[in-house]
This record gives structure tokens, C-alpha cells and sequence, in this order.
């Protein structure tokens, strides 16, 4: 039997539920602009009818609908999509660090450029080029002087820069491990939440993206894989559990960043391309320029001393006496520019040899780019810069022909002779071996480019299939306004209409004759 207000109750319920839909839409218009917010919906079904099947059951036909219900307000969310996001996302971090570090390298190395480590290599062989043809001169002795000083400079200032840069990531990395420790925590606290709340039969939509949100700010810094359990998010490092629960399991720093990338557990990310960065990338050409700088003060040489040349006492070959004195060409291997310096005379008023050109500033034993520096003594004193090869003899005394421009023909030459690495494994030219280090870098630069290039245009591209997923788009969301405002006007109106029925029934029906 239909109840008299029966109408009244489906009125209300399409009342509450239109409203629901209402405020649900105007949840989303205001947050069309909210970072990791997706769009909602009311779930309406039709309520449960009069006469469901059972074993009583009036005459009257059919069943009688008693209006609409909600029974959720659920968020339009993909999981494939999120966990393909946070997949490119983590490539995206890592490719980025190294293509910005690798641009930074770009920047010290500063190649081609007239104002770079080149254009300093060939200022420093012309000026022993022009010292060669007046060996006795003041003023080429002094420019040879400052052109090694300008060449030891810059070679110190690319290796301070090489050690700034490598600083700053390994800043950067400890700032991370704050920043990783601080989204665990949130969403380890977040777990809780939802917890709470969906116990009591809720979704806690909002809330759930909160967490969906640190977790894709976290893909970015580290790789994690997210599993949703009934505690909530389960993040993971490659099977090393970070947050279970509402805990997190481990305590994040700079020492298990660095413990993470060695043991192969953190694999990509801002935080191992920082790593990547700092191990491998600086630390190469570092190491690369520390080499540079060796070959050049002590790598082999193999060169030509002309006949008539004398040697000094005590030269590093080996030859004594009558043997110091070259009856032709000598074809000898030398310890780098330091070495043949040794075999010169300089303008000191002695005998001797000359002086190892190059030393290691701070008392070092072997000589890099940090260290470089020209000798001491020849740096307060020009003079020792040695130049002859040839000596006479009067009157039983030896004496160094000043005039001589045998060692700065040879010193000036080296520019195109080649050098063998300290550790042997190559030999070129200087200028060569810098190349090689300018060309490597170019390409890795470019590798870099592209990569991040690649991996920024799929994260673009699986967001925006998000996007078009969880999204909010307003005119949709207007659209949606138009038909509850409709649907909330016409149960108003049904309402209405049933109020007057009631009236008539109620205060008109009986009324007839009185």
C-alpha cells in the first residue's frame, strides 16, 4: 500500500541528492587550479522501490520507485597512469641533474672561446717561441714568466671550479635526504589519516590526494614503487621498504643516499643523478685535467737533441765527461717540460742545470691541476729559465753561451710534439689531450640533452593523459551545474505539487454540503 506522503520522500531525497551534486561541483570548480587534485563525482542510484520481492505482496502492479540516493563521492583517478608517471618521472630527475651538471662543466671548461685554456696553451708556447729568438732578453724572459702563470692559473682555477662544483652536489644531496625524509613522513601521516577516516565508511578523497601528490614529488627525487594495501601507500626502493604504514622504516641522509647508489638500490632520480654527477662526471675530468697537467710537467717525451749540444753535469741521461758534449743528433726520452728543462743552462752565472720548471704548490709530491705552479726560484728570479744547450771552454773554464736558443727552440716546439701520459695509456699533444677532454664533453652534453629532452616529453605526455583523466575541466563542471540546478528546481517543483495535492486532500475532501 502507497504511502499518502509517499511523493513527499522521493522529493526530498532528489533534494538532497541534487544538493550533494552541487556542492560536489562546486568542490571542483574551486579547485580547477589545485596541484594533484582530481575531479569528483556523487555515485547516485535509484533507492531501494516499495515492494522488493518477498513473500507478502499487494495487488497492485509493478513496483513503486521511492526516488534517487547517493552512496558515494568518489575521485576519477588511473592508477596505471599514476604509476606510468612516477616511471618517466624518476627517468626525468636524473637525466636533468646530469644535463644541468654537464652544462656547469661546459661553462669552466669554456670551449672554444678566446678567452679559454687553449687560447692560454698557445700564449705559453709562442712566448718561449719568441724568447727563442732573443734568449738574453729581459722582457721575453718575463713574458715567458707570466704566460706560465697565466697557464698554471688557469688550470687551478678549472680544478677550484671542478671542486666547487662537486661541493655543491654533495650539498645538494644532503638537502635531498631532508626533502625525501619530509614526504615519507607526510605520507606515512597521511596512511594514518585515510585510515581513520574511511573506517567510518567515508573516502577520504582529498586526502588521498595529498598523498597521490608526495608521492609523485617524491618519484622525481628517487625511484619508489607504490603499493596501496589496507594500511595505506607501501613505498618501496627497490624492495627496500620505506614507509609501511603510518611509520616510516628508515631515516633518509646524505650517508644512505650514498650507501643506497653503491649497494645498486637507488637507480635514478634527482638524487642519483646528483651522485652520478659527482662520482663519475666531475670526478672523470677532474681526474682528466689532473692528468693534463702531469703529462705536461713529467709525461714522456720523446725528442731530438741536435749534435754540438752540452749537457750539464749530472743530467738525467746519464752522460759524463766527453759524452756530455753531442757528436750527433741524440734521440732520448725525457721526463715532460720539467725534464728537458733539466738538460738546459739558464742565466744565472752557472754551470748547472736548469731547474724543474714546474712544481706541486704546497709541498706535494705529484704535480695536478690543483697544484700546478711554476718553480719558486724562477718565479722570483727570470734568469733561471734555461735556454742554451751549448758551453766553451777557455782557459780549462766552462762557460754557458747565454746567446744559445737550443732548449727554447725545443721547449717552444713541444706544442706539436706528443706527450705520453703519466699512466701511459695515451699520447698526443696537449693541445690533443685537451681536445679529446672538450670533445667528450660535448657529446655526453649533448647524450644529456637528449635524453632529458625524451624523458621531459613522455612525462608531459602521460600527464596529460592524467590530466584528461582526474583533471577538472570547467566546462564540464558547468555543464554538470546546468542539470542539478534543473533536476533541484524540477524536485522542488514536484514538491510543490504534491504539497497542494495534500492540501486539497486534507482541508477540501469531505467538504461537499456542509
Amino acid at each position: 500500500m502507497t504511502s499518502t506522503f509517499h511523493s513527499i520522500e522521493t522529493a526530498k531525497r532528489s533534494l538532497f541528492a541534487q544538493t550533494t551534486a552541487l556542492s560536489t561541483t562546486g568542490h571542483n570548480v574551486a579547485n580547477a587550479n589545485t596541484e594533484g587534485y582530481s575531479r569528483q563525482k556523487v555515485n547516485m542510484q535509484a533507492s531501494i522501490p516499495m515492494e522488493p520481492f518477498a513473500f507478502l505482496h499487494s495487488t497492485a502492479p509493478g513496483q513503486l520507485g521511492t526516488g534517487v540516493e547517493f552512496d558515494s563521492i568518489t575521485r576519477v583517478r588511473e592508477k596505471f597512469l599514476d604509476d606510468q608517471y612516477r616511471n618517466e618521472n624518476t627517468n626525468f630527475g636524473s637525466w636533468s641533474i646530469q644535463r644541468d651538471t654537464l652544462e656547469k662543466l661546459e661553462a669552466i671548461v669554456n670551449e672554444p672561446s678566446k678567452t679559454g685554456f687553449r687560447t692560454v696553451m698557445d700564449n705559453f708556447y709562442k712566448s718561449w717561441s719568441d724568447l727563442s729568438k732573443n734568449p738574453e732578453d729581459v722582457t721575453a724572459r718575463r713574458i715567458v714568466k707570466e704566460t706560465t702563470l697565466a697557464l698554471t692559473d688557469a688550470m687551478n682555477q678549472i680544478s677550484r671550479q671542478l671542486d666547487s662544483l662537486s661541493q655543491d652536489l654533495d650539498s645538494n644531496i644532503a638537502v635531498k635526504g631532508n626533502e625525501i625524509q619530509g614526504y615519507l613522513g607526510n605520507i606515512a601521516n597521511l596512511n594514518s589519516a585515510i585510515v581513520k577516516v574511511e573506517s567510518l565508511g567515508d573516502n577520504a578523497n582529498d586526502l588521498r590526494d595529498q598523498r597521490d601528490l608526495m608521492a609523485d614529488k617524491l618519484s622525481k627525487i628517487m625511484n619508489i614503487t607504490v603499493t596501496d594495501t589496507p594500511q595505506g601507500y607501501q613505498v618501496q626502493m627497490n624492495g627496500q621498504e620505506l614507509v609501511t604504514g603510518g611509520a616510516v622504516q628508515v631515516t633518509v641522509d646524505s650517508a644512505f643516499l650514498n650507501n643506497a647508489y653503491t649497494a645498486g638500490t637507488l637507480t635514478n632520480g634527482e638524487v642519483h643523478g646528483m651522485i652520478r654527477s659527482r662520482d663519475t662526471l666531475v670526478s672523470d675530468y677532474r681526474k682528466q685535467m689532473d692528468d693534463l697537467a702531469n703529462t705536461l710537467a713529467n709525461g714522456d717525451i720523446d725528442i731530438t737533441i741536435p749534435a754540438g749540444s752540452v749537457l750539464p753535469e749530472n743530467n738525467s741521461l746519464g752522460l759524463t765527461g766527453a759524452a756530455r758534449t753531442l757528436t750527433s743528433d741524440l734521440k732520448v726520452t725525457v721526463k715532460g717540460l720539467n725534464g728537458l728543462h733539466q738538460l738546459g743552462y739558464s742565466m744565472d752565472g752557472t754551470n748547472n742545470g736548469g731547474l724543474p720548471f714546474f712544481t706541486a704548490a704546497g709541498g706535494g709530491t705529484a704535480i695536478t691541476a690543483g697544484n700546478i705552479s711554476l718553480n719558486a726560484e724562477i718565479l722570483a728570479d727570470p734568469n733561471k729559465i734555461a735556454t742554451s744547450l751549448r758551453t766553451t771552454t777557455a782557459s780549462g773554464t766552462e762557460t754557458v753561451i747565454k746567446g744559445n736558443n737550443t732548449l727554447a727552440n725545443l721547449i717552444a716546439n713541444l706544442k706539436d710534439t706528443p706527450m705520453k701520459s703519466a699512466d701511459g695509456l695515451s699520447s698526443a699533444t696537449i693541445g690533443a689531450q685537451f681536445s679529446a677532454i672538450v670533445g667528450q664533453l660535448g657529446v655526453q652534453s649533448q647524450e644529456a640533452a637528449r635524453q632529458t629532452s625524451n624523458s621531459e616529453f613522455l612525462v608531459q605526455q602521460v600527464d596529460t593523459r592524467r590530466q584528461s583523466v582526474s583533471g577538472v575541466s570547467l566546462d564540464e563542471e558547468m555543464g554538470n551545474m546546468i542539470k542539478f540546478q534543473h533536476a533541484y528546481s524540477a524536485s522542488a517543483r514536484f514538491m510543490t505539487t504534491f504539497d497542494q495535492l495534500l492540501d486539497k486532500l486534507i482541508n477540501s475532501t469531505g467538504m461537499v454540503g456542509r
